[in-house]
């Protein structure tokens, strides 16, 4: 094993925002499902299936029931030849086991796993000449579901939504949120956040409901904040 090589088991949940390393990181699913997302670029980590993060990629993930993932950070250059976009996410058929192994292992504190774990998880992974596990970046990107996320923040108006929620909503991190609302709606993500609170009050206010009960069902602070808010729209 070389000195940049380290195997851990990790439990994976909310989003801590997007990073980067400077080796490879390899993750292997052992329990729940993870997404991840590396360049406005995302996969699922499912049981018994695995991916590799170049050095560089700069990456978020995101498990809403919480998963378990058996995570090698690795500077072998040998990884590189498990980045093949035309190839499964699924593990060998030795590989998976060797992973729940290891993963075991680390549990107990066997020092062998940490030693000898890496070399064998790359022999099992290449599974001689054949890489197995596809690059993240190349995965197909995840879309957004527009209208289905504002039929959602439509529901949501009565408290105080952030763009944070829309963010965890679709399983990004604000940050990747944020960059895909200027892609996709063509401003930023608190302009689209406000313009649809106010076309929710607009639509409530053409059926004759009250300014201060359209004010109280869609988060203004009050009425005036509302209809300030109104005229700015209609200038």
């Amino acid at each position: 094993m070389g000195p940049a090589e380290s195997l851990s088991l990790r439990h994976y949940g909310a989003s801590p925002g997007s990073h980067s390393h400077d080796h490879f990181q390899i993750l292997l699913g052992l329990s729940g499902a993870l997404d991840l997302e590396v360049d406005g670029r995302g996969v699922r980590v499912a049981p018994g299936g695995g991916c590799v993060i170049a050095p560089g990629d700069r990456h978020d993930f995101e498990s809403s029931r919480g998963s378990v993932c058996l995570v090698l950070d690795s500077a072998h250059p040998d990884w590189a030849q498990c980045v093949n976009p035309r190839r499964t996410t699924t593990l060998p058929a030795d590989a998976l086991p060797l992973a729940h192994y290891l993963a075991s292992a680390l549990q107990q504190g066997r020092p062998l796993a940490q030693t000898h774990g890496p070399a064998l998880l790359l022999e099992a992974c290449l599974g001689g000449t054949h890489p197995h596990i596809p690059q993240l970046h190349t995965e197909r990107r995840r879309t957004i579901d527009w209208p289905a996320l504002r039929q959602w923040a439509a529901q949501q108006w009565h408290r105080d939504l952030t763009v944070a929620d829309l963010a965890a909503r679709v399983h990004l991190s604000p940050s990747q949120f944020a960059a895909r609302c200027r892609e996709d709606q063509g401003q930023s993500a608190m302009a689209w956040l406000r313009s649809q609170r106010l076309a929710q009050a607009r639509m409530l206010r053409v059926t004759g409901m009250a300014v201060a009960e359209v004010a109280r069902r869609t988060g203004y602070r009050s009425p005036s904040a509302l209809t300030a808010a109104l005229r700015r729209f209609d200038a």
